[in-house]
């Protein structure tokens, strides 16, 4: 009987990022910087190679489900939550993505931070960001996955907020920090209604359990257990994968590092809350009217966050919006019941986008740290390797054929036009959104690399990176390329490999053959011919507005003031929740708790007793005079008084003294 030492050994993956973590924390201040990429990038590439081999054993194995008990962490009465993992084809998309896209920014990033300040300790937060997002999709089960939840909150505080000098971004990271809270505190409410209506909290045995399925679905519009707790998950699932409305702390996590930007953004923390949606998909599909929630709110999430990147000049604020809305575009693919769709564009998504990171931080590199896209121009020509591999990404995001995204953003229009329930609608607002998305990413294009330099030319040196930040975006560009040929087949009414994969996971999935439905393929690929025709309309737009007529765009922008202004201004929804939210909590927390509660209450109270006793003790205090005379009459005073109380304190008529024998 075969064995497979890797499966069984599957703590060994996330392991070793924690390692990497540990040593850099404890002894890399003391390290040149040599050794201390030496720990980080030997323990996550050995993480990915640990990877590799249990992806092998799982085909091998004949791709079962493979779930294991390692040991119990909490039992209690009937509850056991264990630090159990498993490996489903689901697991494998995740865990390679993970280590993989991991991987290759720790490499890129040992050029971009080479003369920062604190090196060991960004590689030690780094490696611990891994470590908590492998915990997170390897987990058998609810709890143990909150700890990775948790987990990557806490490193994305740590690294948002690295350069903690500057407050803006120690107040970026504070900002991720509590917004998360909000969602995560959903999250657990969700996890509590799991509990009380399974009696467990892992996952096979939820999922598999006679009560779900013989849970009647609650249809739309029947809020039921199973309603209650998917929403609430998802709650959690906005927080964390900055969906509407606690998308607000991922465009300020641009203040970290760029290599953060992209591990963010691309292969850890948003993709979590997606995953989660995904993992829990039999008790969305119990639960109608919480799929339809998580299909609007994606929908409004994507259009609402590529209005805010058509005007924002910040190379890096423009790819934070557009994360929240491709996020946007995985959530409405889970929405409709496309899940294998949401967690293919999931998956190339993190390609082109890490690419798009890491090429932009390349821009800030050869610029001096510039980051304002005004101030840039006419680059192509000289960092051709970075203008070459962003260009790919952006062909990729923007969905030209047969770039990555092309085949994963029209599976989703796709599977949101079918849909019974607002279909139209949503593929609508999908469209509209696509033709945004290629509108602002060529302007990205167009004002960095295209036309004159708009910098000086004698004060700014411009440079290409170095080959130790290249090689990772050359190898994102050929994954952004290729990365979506799984589905390949599918576009030629053949097999989309993917969905096929993801099967087991998901209850099978049924292609255009299978189906033996020639009109739907037609639909499909007329669906796909007109969003690439949205994609070449934004493309022409921003061709038109910052190439052929570059004066254009400002005229444009002063004439419709107001609504550009609004849109600089994101809306003002910061603004909205420091009058709604955090000024009115700041001054209950002041006047009320703090002032009223804890000073005059608290503090009032156990003071004021403590000055009764001290103003009591300073009067009895007097009376020890050292005066024999004075001691005399006081012995005398107080006979009397015993005396008289003996005598005189009333008892049923009669006195004190008649009751004493």
């Amino acid at each position: 009987m075969p064995t497979y030492p890797m499966l069984e050994y599957l703590w060994i993956v996330p392991l070793l990022p924690l390692l990497g973590a540990a040593v850099n924390g404890l002894f890399g201040a003391k390290w040149p910087n040599k050794f201390v990429n030496i720990v980080a990038i030997g323990s996550t590439g050995l993480s990915f190679l640990g990877a590799l081999e249990a992806v092998r054993e799982f085909f091998e194995s004949g791709q079962k489900l493979f779930h294991k008990e390692f040991f119990t962490w909490i039992a209690a009465g009937n509850f056991r939550a264990g630090f159990d993992l498993q490996m489903d084809q689901l697991t494998v998309v995740m865990v390679l993505v993970v280590t993989g896209v991991g991987w290759l920014i720790h490499i890129y990033a040992t050029g971009y931070m080479a003369h920062e300040g604190g090196y060991y300790r960004f590689f030690s937060y780094l490696n611990l960001f891994m470590f908590f997002m492998l915990i997170l999709v390897l987990a058998a089960n609810y709890v143990l996955l909150f700890v990775g939840w948790e987990g990557v909150g806490l490193s994305s505080y740590l690294l948002i907020g690295f350069y903690f000098l500057r407050k803006s971004a120690a107040d970026a990271g504070k900002k991720a920090f509590i917004v998360n809270r909000i969602g995560d505190f959903g999250f657990m409410l969700g996890m509590f209604l799991l509990f009380r209506a399974f009696h467990t909290l892992d996952f096979q045995a939820i999922f598999t359990s006679s009560t779900l399925q013989g849970w009647p679905v609650e249809l739309s519009g029947h809020l039921g257990t199973l309603t209650f707790a998917c929403l609430l998950i998802f709650m959690g699932a906005c927080g964390k994968s900055a969906q509407l409305p606690l998308y607000v702390w991922l465009p300020d996590a641009m203040e970290g590092p760029t290599p953060v930007s992209a591990l963010i953004h691309a292969a850890t923390m948003v993709t979590a809350g997606v995953y989660v949606v995904a993992r829990s998909h039999i008790l969305f599909t119990h639960a109608p009217t919480a799929m339809l929630v998580v299909a609007i709110v994606g929908c409004a999430t994507a259009f609402f966050a590529a209005t805010i990147g058509l005007v924002q000049t910040d190379i890096k604020k423009v790819l934070a919006y557009s994360t929240v809305s491709q996020l946007g575009y995985m959530f409405l693919a889970c929405g409709v019941g496309a899940f294998s769709a949401g967690i293919f564009h999931l998956m190339t998504h993190a390609f082109f986008k890490a690419l798009l990171f890491l090429a932009a931080g390349s821009v800030i590199h050869g610029m001096g740290g510039e980051q304002d896209m005004s101030r840039m121009g006419g680059l192509s020509k000289k960092i051709r390797w970075t203008f070459g591999t962003m260009l790919v990404a952006t062909f990729a995001i923007t969905g030209i054929p047969f770039f990555a995204g092309f085949f994963s953003k029209d599976a989703i229009l796709f599977a949101a036009f079918q849909s019974p329930t607002g279909g139209t609608i949503l593929y609508a607002f999908g469209l509209l959104t696509a033709l945004l998305t290629a509108f602002y990413m060529f302007r990205l294009i167009f004002l960095t690399f295209g036309g004159k330099p708009r910098f000086d030319e004698h004060k700014v040196h411009v440079h290409e990176s170095p080959w130790s930040m290249l090689g990772p975006l050359v190898i994102l560009a050929v994954l952004s390329t290729i990365g979506g040929w799984f589905a390949l087949p599918a576009f030629f009414q053949g097999p989309d490999y993917f969905a096929n994969f993801l099967g087991p996971v998901f209850g099978g999935h049924e292609s255009a053959e299978a189906a033996g439905e020639i009109a739907a393929h037609q639909l499909e690929l007329i669906l796909a011919g007109v969003a690439v025709g949205a994609a070449l309309i934004g493309l022409g737009v921003a061709y038109w507005l910052y190439l052929k007529r570059p004066g254009k765009a400002d005229g444009l922008a002063h004439s419709l003031k107001p609504a550009y202004t609004t849109l600089l201004n994101k809306y003002y929804v910061d603004e909205l929740y420091a009058a709604v939210v955090v000024r009115p909590l700041l001054w209950i927390s002041t006047n009320v708790l703090w002032k009223a509660a804890d000073v005059a209450g608290i503090d009032g109270a156990v003071n004021g007793i403590a000055d009764g006793a001290r103003a009591i003790g300073d009067g009895v205090r007097h009376t020890q005079s050292g005066n024999t005379r004075s001691y005399a009459v006081w012995v005398v005073v107080g006979a009397i008084v015993i005396i008289a109380v003996i005598f005189f304190w009333p008892s049923g008529g009669k006195p004190v003294l008649g009751m004493v024998h």
